[in-house]
Formats: structure tokens, C-alpha cells, sequence
């Protein structure tokens, strides 16, 4: 377990709050964070300054679907309480990890009453997220743009928008059903794959390869494999090498679903 308290503050906190209370928050918090897509170091850190403002420390062991967090009273180490936590992973959200950043800083640096923290944590957390037809928008928009960024030309931005838009709304919907995550990236890669390899089937523009590589981008398991890499470094190794192996196969089965649709369509020899 790695200790996660920083500098110990001179002055007494201002305001008490029960061990239970403050772990019941605490691990709602890293819930939170966690299935938003922070590395554990961050984590870690903003925990700490929270549990700091009320006269606590923590220890915590992180892994990908579980916390185990401890919480000892800096003055009275009979007061302590150890907790798990499984973590609930949506979609990737840099807005709550950064209001929920603050938020620590917030408590830090400016000591409140435990309800007003906890009021303001879920006022972060109950905050509509972005509508999911905006994002489908933005995201096929932006894998298209990916396209062009790697040489494609008009008509292959216009099949990796398409690719994209039925690729992204299938996994958004399969999501939705709470299927297996490996099972809607294969599947999603499999269909955004067979629509991006239109251009090569029947010879539409100058880059449909292109088109094709570029039609599975969205699915890319991005912030995983850089939080991997994060946590390794900064010595979080279980976290990180439980993310990278998840990423891993993930890229698989990226894989396993665009050689799919090759097979189905005769390009295996491309």
C-alpha cells in the first residue's frame, strides 16, 4: 500500500467529522474518479488533502475494479476504518476530474463543514453530462478529421464519418445493455470496419486504405494506456499493469473484429 498524505498542516482541523462518514465520501469520490478516467497517483493525492483537512490520513491499494481504502485519525489511531470499494467505469470525463480536483484543493486550503463538502461533491457528480447525440456528433467529426490528418482525401472522411457515426452509436447503445465490454469492441470495430472498407470494395476516392485504418481510431483505448504508463512510473505498478493489460486486450479485439470484416470481404490480402 502506498501512504498518501501530504505535508502534515500545524493547526488542528477546524471542523470533526465521524470515520465513517468521511470513508463513505471518500470512496464515493474515488469511485468517481476512477471510472472517469484519472491515474491513481492524482487519485491518491486528492484524496489525501481531503481526509488532511479533517485530521485524517489515508492508505489505499487501487486496482482497476476495486479500492481498499484505510482512514486513521492523525491524533488517535484507535479511530480507523478499512474499506472496499468496487469502481463503476463510464465514459472517459475530464470535466468531473477536474472539478473534483478542485474540489480537493477547495477543502484543503479552505477547511468546510463535512456537509457542505459532501453537498458540493454531489452537486459535481449530479451535473448533466453532455448529450450523448453531441457526442456522437463530435466524435465522428473528430475521427474524421483523424482521417484527413493522415492523408485521406474528401470522400474518405465522408466513410470514416459514417464508419464512425454507426460504429460509436452502436457501442453507445450496446453500453447501454451492459454487454461485455470486449464483446461491443469487437463488435463496433466490425461494423465501423466493414462501412470503412466500402471505399476499397468498389474503388471510391484515392485513399481508401485510408478510410479503412481510420475507421476503428475511435475505438483506441487511449487514456487507459497513457494512465498505465503514468502509474508504472510513478509506482503504482499492480494499477498500472492491471490498465495495461486491459487496454491490451482491447486492442485485440480491435483487431479481431477489422480482420473479421476483411476476411468476410475478400481484402485479407491487402
Amino acid at each position: 500500500m502506498n501512504r498518501t498524505t501530504p505535508a502534515t498542516k500545524i493547526a488542528p482541523p477546524p471542523y470533526k467529522v465521524g470515520v465513517r462518514e468521511l470513508s463513505n465520501l471518500l470512496l464515493d469520490y474515488s469511485s468517481t474518479l476512477m471510472g472517469c478516467g484519472v491515474h491513481t497517483s492524482r487519485l491518491a493525492r486528492n484524496v489525501a488533502r481531503i481526509a488532511e483537512s479533517y485530521g485524517y490520513e489515508t492508505e489505499m491499494t487501487v486496482f482497476r475494479r476495486h479500492i481498499t481504502m484505510s482512514i486513521l485519525h492523525r491524533e488517535d489511531d484507535s479511530i480507523r476504518r478499512t474499506s472496499v470499494r468496487k469502481i463503476d467505469h463510464g465514459p472517459i470525463n475530464f470535466e468531473f476530474i477536474s472539478r473534483l480536483s478542485a474540489l480537493s484543493w477547495e477543502a484543503y486550503d479552505n477547511p468546510m463543514p463535512f456537509d457542505e463538502l459532501q453537498r458540493k461533491y454531489e452537486a459535481i457528480v449530479s451535473k448533466p453530462r453532455l448529450s450523448a447525440w453531441v457526442v456522437l456528433l463530435l466524435v465522428s467529426l473528430a475521427n474524421a478529421s483523424f482521417c484527413r490528418l493522415f492523408g485521406g482525401d474528401f470522400v474518405a472522411m465522408g466513410i470514416v464519418f459514417v464508419a464512425t457515426l454507426a460504429g460509436f452509436f452502436l457501442r453507445q447503445q450496446l453500453t447501454l445493455r451492459r454487454m461485455n465490454q470486449m464483446a461491443v469492441v469487437a463488435i463496433c470495430s466490425l461494423i465501423a470496419s466493414l462501412i470503412g472498407s466500402i471505399g476499397l470494395r468498389y474503388g471510391l476516392g484515392t485513399t481508401p486504405q485510408t478510410a479503412l485504418a481510420s475507421s476503428v481510431l475511435f475505438l483506441i483505448p487511449g487514456v487507459p494506456l497513457i494512465n498505465s504508463i503514468v502509474d508504472i512510473l510513478e509506482g503504482y505498478i499492480l494499477a498500472g499493469i492491471s490498465r495495461a493489460i486491459h487496454a491490451g486486450i482491447l486492442i485485440i479485439c480491435i483487431a479481431i473484429g477489422l480482420s473479421v470484416s476483411l476476411l468476410t470481404l475478400g481484402l485479407n490480402s491487402l
